[in-house]
């Protein structure tokens, strides 16, 4: 579902279907007559009229198909979410706690699904971009839900808890929030397309703080509108995590206080962590071509389901 996200936003595919139908939009244009309706509704809006004017339907159909199939596997996970949770629940084969935290989890889907559209709408008025706050949101909120089935899966599998030094604990923690930082301030970057700028590393155009990084005013503008900011947020961000996942790394195989488990999770958010500066860098150097985007998009997902496997090891 990330990887399918993301590759609609790199395709500018997102603002191809312009009306939210939960239920009847599951099924797609299938005569001549219903392709030339569904462009017709396209051609209104401003993404054609200030840049796809020269479109014709056979591209039209290019980008329709990825923001279908976003929207479609949507709709498949909740329908694969909701039936063995209500079969389990009439079957009362979950407690109280548990139930809850997936009856929880099925609602933040549904408000995914409407903070998606919400932010379609935003590129359906007059700039033909959508808002990156509401991107980001979207984004985040993606990460949040994946969290917490992780979370409660981990709770089922493995439900012994080990202990570890409070330090550890801590730590772990934190890494968890740096990697939803990473998320955050990567669907900035996204969202105003900050990645066609400042393609060089380590140093932003010969400068490690570039000096646009505080052009707008008033200040707290640049944080979500100067790409030079938006960049270097994100760039600080990895650079943390490049510095304290090896400490971690290194301090859970010293340790004797912690489990094994914790110690395999720990190489795997090396790993993963590695994998994922890898990515960004050639990303960033060969100005976001959709397949490394998309890749960069998805290990991320890989690295929080790390951080979060190591938080939980250490509990």
């Amino acid at each position: 579902m990330v990887v399918v996200g993301g590759v609609t936003r790199l395709t500018h595919s997102g603002l191809s279907i312009v009306e939210w139908q939960p239920l009847i939009g599951a099924i797609p244009p299938v005569s001549d007559a219903e392709w030339q309706a569904e462009f017709a509704k396209y051609k209104r809006t401003p993404e054609f009229k200030q840049r796809n004017f020269d479109m014709t339907v056979e591209g039209f159909k290019a980008i329709f198909w990825w923001e279908y199939i976003h929207r479609l596997l949507g709709r498949a996970i909740g329908v694969v979410f909701l039936l063995p949770f209500l079969y389990f629940l009439a079957r009362r084969r979950l407690d109280r706690p548990l139930a809850w935290k997936l009856g929880g989890i099925f609602v933040l889907g549904g408000l995914q699904g409407a903070l998606g559209w919400y932010m379609v709408a935003s590129g359906l008025v007059d700039d033909p971009r959508v808002s990156q706050f509401r991107l980001t949101a979207h984004l985040t909120l993606a990460f949040l839900i994946y969290a917490a089935m992780f979370w409660v899966a981990l709770g089922l599998l493995q439900p012994n808890r080990h202990g570890a030094p409070w330090g550890a604990r801590r730590l772990a923690t934190g890494l968890v929030l740096l990697v939803f930082a990473m998320v955050v301030t990567g669907g900035l970057v996204a969202g105003i397309r900050a990645g066609q700028a400042y393609n060089t590393f380590p140093l932003m155009n010969g400068h490690f703080v570039p000096p646009e990084i505080l052009m707008l005013q008033p200040w707290w503008k640049n944080f979500g509108y100067n790409m030079a900011t938006v960049q270097f947020d994100h760039r600080i961000v990895a650079w943390s995590l490049i510095v304290l996942v090896p400490l971690m790394w290194l301090w859970v195989w010293r340790s004797p206080a912690v489990s094994r488990r914790a110690s395999w999770a720990a190489t795997a958010l090396l790993v993963a962590v590695a994998i994922q500066v890898a990515l960004g860098i050639f990303t960033l150097l060969l100005r976001v071509p959709v397949e490394l985007g998309a890749a960069h998009q998805g290990n991320a997902v890989v690295v929080l389901t790390c951080a979060l496997w190591l938080r939980h090891a250490l509990r």
